[in-house]
């Protein structure tokens, strides 16, 4: 079907840069939009048109009501809304004003990035694991801001384990505070991107904002407190479980990780793969997984994860490939052995 809907004042920002925006909504609902001299035509079947008839009807709606999309935010919300029949452009746009932060506001840019974010409002502990640049952390840090901005909790503390490829807090220089910081600077990064620099440094000065190593939180029970623990993947079983039994009342904690970057010794089990076996039946929290088509880094990232993983498959298959081929061998040289044996015996009795 056809349908011819009005054009609304400075309906040009809602198509983007190249109309990447519109390019979002057709491929997403299966619609075709144009942009007529008096009208915007979409053509497509009935439930679809009547979908991106409904987002025309929503931003329309928001531009009135002086709602304001910064960054890319509208072509996130799309491609939010295309993957989940559910959403709503009116109702994401709702969901980020609610999530503010004055500077920033924590809008989702994938499916999974918006169930993360729900996880963490309806579950007291959330783990999100996922590869690099996939917004784990980040949103995890914003979310405690947002907590905290609206009194939900009273403290911050941001987690992560001592551990880099081969590296030991005792090879570096300076004092304990000194060995730690590097480790710890993700966390400052996200901290002082979300709020301002004065406001972070005040709230580091009185504790409102505690950032960590894990070995820190041995012993502590953390009441009325938003609790992160960054790298999980590089904490020891032991670690895992100290640090999930710290949780008081009235606190959540976020876990995240990715478990194809363990930096950790052979000999010992990552707490995080511990934690995946172990906790999924567990009432109360959530695990969330995340792939390389949530990676909001640049667009090179998720290309490159996607070529680490396919090498990963192909090695693991040439690796059973090689392995059946030498069983098959040892089987073939077994067989030809038995057989020179029964001959042997053969030969033997008859001359005798």
């Amino acid at each position: 079907m056809k349908k011819n809907i009005g054009i609304s004042p400075n309906i040009e920002t809602f198509f983007g840069t190249r109309d990447e925006n519109v390019r979002v909504l057709e491929d997403g609902l299966n619609v075709t939009i144009n942009l007529r001299s008096n009208a915007i035509e979409l053509e497509g079947a009935q439930r679809d048109v009547a979908r991106a008839e409904q987002v025309f009807a929503d931003y329309e709606s928001l531009q009135r009501s002086g709602y304001t999309f910064n960054n890319g935010d509208l072509n996130s919300m799309l491609r939010v809304l295309t993957a989940d029949p559910t959403a709503t452009l009116r109702g994401l746009a709702d969901a980020g004003r609610q999530r503010s932060l004055g500077r920033r506001m924590v809008q989702p840019k994938s499916v999974n990035q918006r169930r993360y974010v729900e996880a963490i409002e309806k579950h007291d502990m959330v783990f999100g694991i996922g590869p690099a640049g996939t917004g784990k952390t980040y949103l995890a840090v914003a979310m405690a801001i947002s907590a905290l901005i609206a009194k939900r909790v009273n403290r911050i503390i941001l987690a992560r384990p001592a551990v880099e490829a081969g590296e030991r807090l005792g090879f570096l220089p300076g004092t304990l505070q000194d060995k730690i910081d590097p480790y710890l600077r993700p966390l400052y990064d996200a901290l002082y991107d979300m709020l301002d620099p004065e406001k972070v440094d005040r709230y580091l000065e009185k504790n409102v904002i505690e950032i960590a190593p894990i070995a820190f939180m041995r012993g502590r029970t953390l009441n009325d407190s938003f609790v992160i623990l960054d790298e999980a993947q590089n904490t020891t079983s032991e670690q895992m479980k100290m640090f999930v039994t710290r949780l008081g009342f009235n606190s959540k904690a976020v876990i995240t990780g990715d478990i194809t970057q363990i930096d950790l010794p052979n000999a010992r089990r990552s707490g995080l793969l511990e934690a995946i076996d172990v906790l999924p039946r567990v009432e109360g929290l959530m695990f969330v997984h995340f792939d390389e088509a949530d990676v909001v880094r640049h667009h090179l990232v998720q290309r490159i994860i996607r070529a680490y993983d396919e090498h990963k498959t192909h090695a693991a298959e040439q690796q059973m490939l090689l392995l059946s081929g030498g069983k098959s061998s040892e089987s073939g040289h077994a067989g030809r052995d038995a057989d020179d044996a029964t001959h042997s015996a053969r030969r033997a009795s008859g001359d005798s």
